[in-house]
């Protein structure tokens, strides 16, 4: 498909999560998820500091032999090591795999969770190869997390629903979150070498927390359908993350709110960035909320529940490479 860069960075809306009028700002997020379906935030609440502990230790597991690091690869669970290319995000532009390494952590699963889809213990690097880890990952697991609780009431205001809404039993009272540190080699982008970080995409689930490390290479199409497609660049803002709505969020919302089509390039610069996948209950029944359909504008999609969702778009992006 005919590619257009622009040069000029998109102008994304700031979030302050620091502001108590929550109308307001549920006005701005509503105003984001319409046109362009990502935005900032800041005034989180997580200390620099902390993101920067993060980075560093992410940077040296990928700097692990990989010999070490194939020890803790992906399991059925979703957690663990995905090496270079093991995935892609766009087949059809990228059959040989994404350039981008990575690292999923979930909720440390409970005795009761045991056996539930998506649920089990994470894969924890030896502490004689990296002391600390596992408690600087866990320590900002539930620090983004109670970030990303605190984006869902203004994700309903933004709906038109009551700020409650989602916090019905069996929606988002054990959310399926985790983590995935990221590393994109120093590499340079060529669509026709088939070299690309992460290829076009949706993010599939609710809302995706990214924090980066101040490198360049996020770009957004906000018109997926357009011809030719035209990216733009999303550049970092120092202590802010970068939220996007996925594919779940556009289905639960009848299309009102798009999921936006995104890739990350990568240059000469190594590049690290954290995500954080914030997803309802395994259970949860995702259908139309009630706000989002009339007899006018009735319901695009049949209700499916969130784990069989996320398990079928998952199995596409893995077996695309094998």
């Amino acid at each position: 498909m005919p590619e257009v860069d622009y040069s000029e960075p998109v102008n994304l809306v700031c979030i302050d999560l620091s502001n108590p009028d929550l109308t307001a700002t549920a006005a701005q997020v509503r105003k984001a998820c319409l046109d362009s379906g990502f935005f900032y935030v800041v005034h989180h609440g997580i200390d620099q500091d902390i993101l920067a502990e993060v980075f560093e230790q992410s940077r040296r597991l990928f700097a692990l032999p990989d010999e070490e690091k194939m020890k803790l690869l992906r399991n059925e669970n979703h957690r663990g090591y995905t090496p270079y290319q093991a995935e892609s995000l766009n087949p059809s532009m990228q059959p040989e795999g994404d350039w981008k390494e990575s690292y999923y952590i979930g909720p440390e699963a409970s005795n009761v969770d045991q056996g539930k889809r998506f649920h089990g213990p994470n894969q924890w690097p030896s502490t004689e190869l990296l002391p600390c880890w596992r408690e600087t990952m866990e320590d900002y697991y539930e620090k983004v997390l109670n970030v990303g609780r605190r984006l869902i009431p203004l994700i309903a205001l933004a709906l038109n629903l009551d700020a409650t809404y989602f916090n019905k039993p069996r929606m988002m009272d054990e959310p399926l979150a985790f983590i995935r540190l990221l590393h994109y080699p120093g590499k340079s982008s060529s669509s026709e070498s088939g070299i690309i970080g992460a290829s076009a995409h949706s993010d599939y689930g609710m809302l995706t927390l990214l924090a980066t490390d101040g490198v360049q290479g996020l770009q957004i199409c906000r018109n997926k359908d357009s011809w030719p497609q035209i990216w733009e660049n999303v550049p970092p803002l120092k202590g802010a993350f970068v939220i996007n709505i996925g594919d779940m969020l556009e289905r639960w919302s009848n299309c009102l709110f798009r999921s936006t089509l995104h890739r990350v390039t990568i240059n000469a610069q190594e590049r690290y960035s954290v995500a954080f996948f914030l997803d309802p209950n395994v259970d949860c029944l995702v259908e139309c909320l009630p706000s989002c359909c009339t007899e006018t504008n009735p319901a695009r999609f049949p209700p499916i529940r969130s784990g069989d969702y996320l398990q079928e778009r998952i199995e596409m992006t893995y077996s695309s490479t094998h």
